[in-house]
């Protein structure tokens, strides 16, 4: 079997480490740099430094112009909106072949969500704005897994994002090649389950464009199945749902388990499912009893095994 694909992510340059702020400085996050990076191909960009303001340069800010928010310079008023926009443009090609995108928070380029607003007298009017480059992305690119620096702190979002980009990285990786029905089917089996923890109406909707791959025309089914796949893992799953999806798995192991390992495996579950352990857990249990059962089907999904275990993602005792 072929190795997986390797997501190629986006991201704001000086969160690699890059001098580019306009304090002629960096922002690295670590987790990008010494965790991520060892398991995707990185395009970084940096919108301000590309449209010649320098470095170091003047700040920016967002300012209300007749209800438009526009990026404007501290020192000479000067509005660069619509060339940070249009950065995003000039890149789409390669932004199309993108499977997530990591922006620099607080910035009035890359900012993805509440940043202040001035009016022209310098009042902060309110706190809602988003950077021009990350407005145009997100419009370009709505189903696009996009987070911002910041919020990567909060291990349920880390987690929820890094799921998101390996499953794009999947999905575009067999979309952009020469597919056949039965491998859309394929494709689509191994991700069940993993559809299902999101979304159980998600999962029969792409259930159902799957159904059709065998007789309707072969470029819609595949927008037609990337738009509700990607919909349906972007909405946040609950442990409720992992439990079920859990339980789920569970009936599949069950018949070949002796009463003591069933029992443990059942704990382990309840346990997650009260809070008192980490997904982890029950995941290794499972995955440990489809291997050492030869339960292939249960064994190949997605949900147990969505993006590399090194990245030690579902170990906080989170939802």
């Amino acid at each position: 079997m072929k190795p997986p694909p390797r997501p190629v992510v986006g991201v704001s340059s000086c969160l690699l480490g890059a001098p580019v702020r306009y304090n002629g400085g960096h922002s690295r996050y670590r987790f990008l740099t010494d965790e991520l990076d060892r398991h995707v191909n990185w395009l970084p960009v940096c919108p301000e430094a590309e449209i010649g303001l320098g470095v170091p340069r003047p700040t920016l800010r967002l300012r209300d112009s007749d209800g438009s928010d526009r990026v404007v310079s501290t020192k000479d008023g000067v509005d660069h909106t619509d060339d940070l926009a249009g950065v995003a443009d000039r890149h789409l090609k390669e932004l199309r072949r993108l499977d997530g995108y990591v922006l620099k928070n607080k910035s009035p380029s890359c900012g993805l969500l509440s940043l202040p607003v001035f009016d022209e007298k310098g009042d902060r009017r309110r706190g809602t704005g988003r950077g021009a480059f990350a407005a145009r992305l997100t419009a370009l690119l709505p189903l696009l897994p996009v987070e911002e620096q910041g919020r990567l702190s909060d291990p349920v979002l880390r987690e929820h994002f890094v799921e998101r980009v390996f499953a794009h990285s999947r999905l575009r990786s067999l979309l952009e090649g020469a597919w056949r029905p039965r491998d859309l089917v394929e494709f689509h089996t191994r991700h069940k389950l993993q559809l299902m923890a999101h979304s159980p109406d998600g999962y029969r909707e792409t259930g159902r464009i799957v159904a059709r791959a065998g007789g309707g025309d072969r470029e819609e089914i595949a927008a037609a199945y990337a738009e509700a796949f990607q919909r349906t893992l972007a909405l946040r799953t609950t442990r409720g749902k992992h439990a079920n999806v859990l339980q789920h798995i569970f009936g599949m192991v069950s018949p070949t388990l002796d009463d003591t390992r069933r029992h443990d495996l059942l704990a382990g579950i309840e346990e997650y499912r009260e809070g008192q352990s980490p997904l982890s857990l029950p995941v290794a249990l499972l995955r440990h009893h489809c291997l050492a059962e030869d339960l292939g089907w249960a064994g190949g999904q997605t949900y147990l095994r969505p993006y590399p275990d090194a990245l030690r993602l579902r170990h906080p005792v989170a939802v």
